[in-house]
Parts: structure tokens; C-alpha cells; sequence
């Protein structure tokens, strides 16, 4: 019965041996429950998510054993790579619309684990019989329900972390072969793609704790010339977040007239650029409010992948100052693309 919590994993330089290696896919992580004609979907903090993709529901009353838990990834796949966007657009309270994206968009289930089948928890045996034991009960299963490719060799696992990110995915996991599984422990690895940009700093969000930075806010320039907010970096100490508010307290503007995101209250500005302060069907009424900098500094940040081209999926990791580059020079230019990969080869059934 639900809830169960999923187990995690922890990022690590480089993939270990001795483990079965996986895809790390991108999407909504989902634990699937299904008893007869009852489905209950969750998603990772245990978010009703059967709402949302109606679609799957009627898939896995059709496609999967009749009494079972399944650990997977719902996603969303168009012109053979993952669509994030599709996924979030999936989060709306209007019933209807759900139904026409889920005529439009239709999403996947990708299975990578299973913990429960008819009376028996699985829980505590071994990945190693869980995997056999999830293969042969999907045995023939067809899309939109897949069974996660899975290897024990580390060269193939070297050659899907290069191969595979052009299909959308994230990286590759390592799991312990004698692994039970560990709700809500980071029993697992995972080894993801990093990157680093050189982004403009165009203000900050306070910390929820006081008047210390939370997150700083960043931006890009398109080939308008127009200064686009891609995401936000996060993640500092206390001590550093105090001294961030002194070090950018130069370039503290009066308000936010004259800056260039000063149009994100248009709503139409909004439909352009991903600009701060707009509402997120993901945080409801949290406080988004920032405090506008003048575009002046320029961060090295680290990042693992970008969202439709045109932000960072994850928060970003501060790397340094560079006070060598203008902001001006901050282009999307200089975002490495992948080399794209079908993603219907990645899911095809092994020969």
C-alpha cells in the first residue's frame, strides 16, 4: 500500500565497477501501485500523479500484472529525445486539458525495479532477483511500458554515458548487485553529465531564513541581444551567503525600472522569456520576489542539462568569479549541444 518512499542515489566522479548499470532516464520519478482495477501513482515526495496522465493509468491496468509495485520514470518522448516541457505542462488542475495532452503528448512508463509482486514484498532481496524477476514479469510487455535496459558490463555503461545523453537522458546509475531495496536512502550512485557556462548575475532571491542571498538569479543573452534568465545557483553556506549580499551590494538597483527584466510583470513578456517573479504551478505561493542587480559580473557555473535550450534544468553550482568577460560575451553560443540519439533504440526491446 502506499506510500513507499523511493530509494535514491548519490553523485559520484565516475562509474564504479562490479554494479548493474542503468540510464539515468529524465523525467518523473514514480513508484506505480496496481491492484486490479485500482492504480495509484506517486511521485517522488508521494504526490498524487494518476491525475495527471491518464493515459498511463489505462497502461498499466492493461500491461502490468495484476498485483505489483513498480519503481520507473514516467516521460514524455517527441522527435526521438525527452521532452521535459511536455512533462511539467502535464501539471495543470484543468482535467481537460490534461485529457488533449494526453491525446497530443502521450507519456511513457519506464520500469527499472520492482517491489511487490501478488502477495510478496520485495523489499528485501536482492537487486540482482528483482531484476530477473521484473524482466519476467513484463515479458512482452508494449509501449508506452517499458522495461529499463539494464548491463552488468562497464564498457557498455562508459558508451551509454556518452551515447545516450543525445536522446535526453542524464547520465548512467550504478546499483549494488546484492542491494535491497532502501526507501528514501542514497543507496545508490549516479554519474551525470557537467558542463560549465559563463553566465551574467542579474539579481538575487533572499534566503528564507533572513537578509542573506538564497539563490542568485542568471541570465544569457539571445541573438537579439536581449538578456534571458536561464535558472539560478544556490547552495551556499550561511557565512558565504552574508558576504554575497556585501559583494553585490554595488550593484543593488533602487528598483527594478531600468532593468532588463523590469517587463516580467507584462504577462506577455512571460510567452518570450522565462523571466523571475512568474507564477510556478511547482511552488504554488511561495515568495519569488528578488532583488534586481545591474547586469555588471559574470559567474562560471556548472551545469548537467538544459531545459528546451534555453535554461538550466537543475540549480547550478557556483565555480568562480570571472572577472576577464563582459557580460556582453554571455551568449547561448556557448552551450555545448549533444550529439542527438534516437531514444526508440535505447527502448526497443533487447534481440
Amino acid at each position: 500500500m502506499p506510500p513507499v518512499k523511493p530509494m535514491l542515489a548519490k553523485s559520484v566522479a565516475r562509474i564504479p565497477p562490479g554494479m548493474q548499470y542503468e540510464a539515468k532516464w529524465d523525467g518523473f520519478r514514480a513508484i506505480v501501485f496496481r491492484d486490479g482495477d485500482e492504480v495509484e501513482v506517486g511521485s517522488r515526495t508521494g504526490r498524487p500523479l494518476s491525475r495527471y496522465f491518464p493515459e498511463l493509468v489505462a497502461a498499466v491496468q492493461e500491461r502490468l500484472p495484476g498485483r505489483c509495485v513498480l519503481d520507473g520514470e514516467i516521460v514524455i518522448a517527441r522527435e526521438g529525445r525527452l521532452d521535459f516541457d511536455a512533462l511539467t505542462e502535464r501539471i495543470h488542475p484543468a482535467a481537460s486539458r490534461v485529457r488533449m495532452l494526453a491525446e497530443r503528448t502521450p507519456a511513457s512508463l519506464v520500469a527499472f525495479d520492482l517491489l511487490a509482486l501478488d502477495g510478496d514484498s520485495l523489499l528485501d532481496v536482492p537487486l540482482a532477483e528483482r531484476r530477473e524477476r521484473l524482466v519476467a514479469a513484463l515479458e512482452g510487455v508494449t509501449p508506452p511500458v517499458h522495461v529499463a535496459p539494464a548491463t552488468l558490463d562497464i564498457e557498455v555503461a562508459r558508451d551509454w554515458f556518452e551515447r545516450y545523453e543525445g536522446a535526453g537522458l542524464d547520465g548512467v546509475v550504478a546499483k549494488p548487485l546484492t542491494l535491497g531495496y532502501h526507501q528514501d536512502q542514497r543507496a545508490m550512485f549516479k554519474v551525470k553529465h557537467e558542463r560549465t557556462a559563463d553566465v551574467v548575475v542579474a539579481g538575487y532571491r533572499l534566503h528564507k531564513s533572513g537578509p542573506v542571498v538564497g539563490s542568485l538569479l542568471l541570465g544569457l543573452y539571445d541573438d537579439r541581444g536581449t538578456l534571458q534568465h536561464v535558472g539560478v545557483c544556490a547552495a551556499f553556506s550561511m557565512k558565504r551567503r552574508a558576504e554575497l549580499v556585501e559583494e553585490l551590494r554595488p550593484l543593488r538597483m533602487a528598483d527594478v525600472s531600468g532593468h532588463p527584466w523590469a517587463a516580467r510583470s507584462d504577462e506577455a513578456a512571460h510567452d518570450d522569456a522565462r523571466l523571475p517573479g512568474a507564477p510556478s504551478r511547482w511552488t504554488g505561493k511561495k515568495d519569488l520576489s528578488w532583488v534586481p542587480l545591474r547586469p555588471e559580473r559574470v559567474l562560471e557555473v556548472a551545469y548537467d542539462h538544459m531545459e528546451g535550450g534555453t535554461r538550466f534544468r537543475h540549480t547550478a553550482g557556483f565555480r568562480r568569479w570571472r572577472p576577464d568577460r563582459t557580460p556582453e560575451s554571455c551568449t547561448f553560443a556557448q552551450l555545448q549541444e549533444p550529439v542527438r540519439y534516437d531514444l526508440a533504440e535505447i527502448l526497443a526491446p533487447p534481440r
